[in-house]
């Protein structure tokens, strides 16, 4: 078979067919898949029933797996349920039973429900996510993306000049006091320190400009705090339009992956006492937006 991918929303996102992610992919599907992501945004590969390792391989198609300089959670690596490589995104604990609702995991897990592009808080951001859907509740847990280089191309002309330059600060401490959890040790304040990044970003592959938002952003260099973030908040409100959203609605073993260099996502409510299996592979970036200070590297 031959992969063909079909747009499924008027601005963005495709549906890949022709491929099958348990096999290795050859040249000319892994430039296909690459080329449609680079034209999408947001690629949708259905009934994929995949293992970790299969996941994995995959995703190395494209780059090399994030190697994070700093946590992106709150979980100590003995309490991880997954193997090396493998972000765990469902509310399960390492022996597999639905997390507390008033564990603190679970509070940190529900920043994932405002608008965002995956380790923006990283000095070098992700590239492409990609997860899996290995079982789904039976209401919500729908996941939102929004194409934020169509959200810049809609950008009027002073209000494009006005961020041309503009640095954030991006901070999971900033998302996670969003959604009122600021229950964080000392350590892990020190390890979410903020970084710099440009609000304003050019794709290294398409050359298209696009708007570098996130709920991880809490500060614009420069400006007091309030002005800021009631500057991202305007800018994210306009981002997130109907017209820029695409709503993704799970089958079990669907995969979706998308580039965070050019879109944000947020995951939506679901039943907490029925599992949500997802499982993410995520590539690391190959280089910082934007020079950092030494307080924030």
């Amino acid at each position: 078979m031959t992969v063909a991918i079909k747009q499924i929303h008027p601005v963005f996102v495709g549906e890949v067919s022709g491929v099958d992610l348990t096999k290795p992919l050859t040249r000319e599907e892994a430039a296909a898949i690459e080329e449609g992501m680079n034209r999408y945004g947001v690629l949708v590969f259905r009934g994929q029933n995949i293992t970790d390792e299969q996941q994995i391989a995959f995703t190395r198609n494209f780059g090399e797996l994030e190697v994070k300089s700093r946590p992106g959670n709150i979980r100590k690596a003995s309490e991880s349920r997954l193997g090396a490589g493998i972000g765990d995104l469902s509310n399960l604990d390492k022996d597999g039973k639905i997390i507390s609702g008033d564990d603190r995991q679970w509070f940190f897990k529900l920043g994932d429900r405002l608008w965002h592009s995956d380790s923006s808080y990283a000095v070098i951001p992700a590239k492409f996510s990609a997860l899996s859907a290995r079982a789904i509740p039976s209401w919500g847990g729908n996941t939102d993306f929004a194409d934020m280089r169509a959200a810049y191309d809609a950008l009027d002309e002073r209000t494009e000049a006005e961020v041309e330059d503009l640095i954030c600060e991006h901070s999971l401490i900033h998302s996670r006091a969003a959604v009122g959890f600021t229950d964080l040790t000392p350590e892990e304040i020190a390890s979410f320190k903020p970084v710099l990044q440009r609000l304003v970003r050019t794709h290294q592959a398409t050359g298209r400009k696009s708007l570098f938002l996130s709920a991880h952003a809490g500060a614009i260099v420069g400006w007091t705090v309030p002005e800021a973030r009631a500057y991202l908040r305007e800018l994210t409100e306009h981002a997130t339009q109907r017209e820029f959203v695409y709503s993704h609605q799970w089958r079990q073993y669907d995969l979706v992956m998308w580039d965070n260099r050019a879109t944000m996502h947020r995951a939506k409510r679901f039943d907490r006492n029925e599992v949500r299996d997802m499982r993410r592979t995520t590539l690391g970036g190959d280089r910082p937006t934007v020079e950092q200070q030494s307080e924030a590297a």
